[in-house]
Parts: C-alpha cells; structure tokens; sequence
C-alpha cells in the first residue's frame, strides 16, 4: 500500500489510480523515489473533494475551478482501441484542462511511440490543422524531438479536444514538468538536457499556436510556487517539497 501525504483522501486517490492502464500501483513503480505518478497523485489528490480550493494554473485561461480528477480517460470520437489518459483532468465553467505530469522520463533514454492508421481519420475539425501537420511531421520523421514526448502530447490534445467539443467547452491541454537538479542516486541531472527539454517544449508549442486545444508548458516549481502564496495550501507545498525534493 503507497503512503500518501496527510489529508488527502486516500480511497479516491487508489480508485484513479487503480482504474488507469499502466499498472503504476501494481509494478511499484509508484513506489520509486523518481515517480512522476506520486508526484502528481500526491499533489492533485488533495484537491479531488475540494476542487474550489485549486487555483487557476499559471497561464491557463480557464476561470474558477468546478471539479478536478486524476486519472481521466479522454476518449476518441470512436470505439475500440487505446484511448489517451491525462494525469488529471480539471473543468470550469467553460473549460475542460487535462493536465499531462512529468518528473525525470525527458531526462531518461526516449522510447520510440508513434501513430496508427486510425488518425488519419478527419475527425478532429479544421481548428486542429496545426496539431495535425506536426502529427504529419512526426510520422513523416521530418520533426525532430528527443527529449519531449511530442506523439503522446499530439494524442492528448486530440482527445482532449474530442471530450471538450462534446461539452461545449474550451480545450487546455497544460504540460506540467520538473527540472530537478539531482537524480534520486545524487547524479546531477544534466543542465544540456533540460536546455535541450526546454526548446522541444518551445518548438512543440509554437507549431501548435492558433488550434482549438491551447497549449500551456509549466513548471512544477512554478506551480508550487504559485500555491506556496495561498495560506490554505502552505502545508500542502511543504509537505511536497519534504517529500519530493527540489522540482526545478
């Protein structure tokens, strides 16, 4: 059984989390002292019975929060198949934001992901041309990312803009990342590397500018920092910090 920080609803946390592919709880990767998944399950879950007290994210044009969930399937306008899964999904009043975590994977050796037939489908509408000449780019080998996983953000915005159509809402789709200094071995991570991290995110963000799912790179550090200001979240940060360390 993980162990997770104080006040956070523990039975909602294992429900997401148990329900998601991946197997996180299952394998102990959850476990690791390099986690990704407890960061962000630690961190959101607080707010999952409290989602008023989450305030806007930095950069997101999205209003005062409604709900917020970990662990949200974003479905394809089709059945059958894979479907993506965003770390968490947050709504407001007029905006549907899935927010995908990353902690160490930019920094680790890139594993090769790519597309299936099925999305060259015209399904996704003309206000998502950018995202999908980069998916054209990608499959095409003429788009160059190493270190930013550009097929999987590519899926993400498609199936966020698939669930928020149906809803009548706007479509962020936030990549939230951690630049720590250190491996959890001591190992410096390498400064070169997240240089390299950060013009991926600048050039993936570019190409994608003017579609219908906006997209919002933000650091966990600044995000901490943001709620660090809220006197109802000063412990919540302070417990992440002592159990997270330094996230950049």
């Amino acid at each position: 059984m993980p162990t997770f920080l104080p006040d956070l609803p523990e039975s909602r946390v294992l429900e997401a989390l148990t329900r998601a592919p991946g197997n996180e709880l299952r394998s102990g990767k959850f476990d690791s002292a390099e986690s990704s998944a407890a960061l962000v399950a630690n961190a959101f879950g607080w707010f999952l019975e409290r989602p008023t007290a989450l305030p806007p994210l930095p950069g997101v044009p999205a209003g005062a929060v409604e709900a917020v969930d970990l662990e949200v399937e974003m479905r394809f306008p089709w059945s059958g198949g894979r479907h993506p899964w965003l770390d968490v999904g947050i709504v407001t009043h007029t905006t549907l934001v899935g927010v995908e975590s990353k902690r160490y994977e930019p920094f680790r050796p890139a594993k090769q992901t790519g597309f299936s037939d099925v999305y060259d489908r015209p399904v996704w509408g003309p206000n998502m041309a950018r995202y999908t000449a980069l998916a054209q780019a990608l499959i095409a080998g003429t788009a160059d990312f190493r270190s930013l996983d550009a097929v999987q953000l590519v899926k993400h915005a498609y199936g966020i803009r698939t669930r928020a159509t149906k809803r009548a809402l706007g479509a962020v789709l936030v990549y939230l990342y951690a630049e720590p200094a250190l491996w959890a071995s001591g190992k410096p991570v390498s400064p070169a590397a997240k240089a390299q991290h950060r013009d991926e995110i600048a050039r993936f963000g570019a190409a994608v500018a003017g579609d219908d799912v906006v997209f919002v790179p933000l650091r966990w550090g600044d995000l901490l920092r943001q709620w660090a200001q809220v006197p109802d979240l000063t412990a919540h940060v302070a417990a992440l910090r002592a159990r997270f360390g330094d996230l950049g």
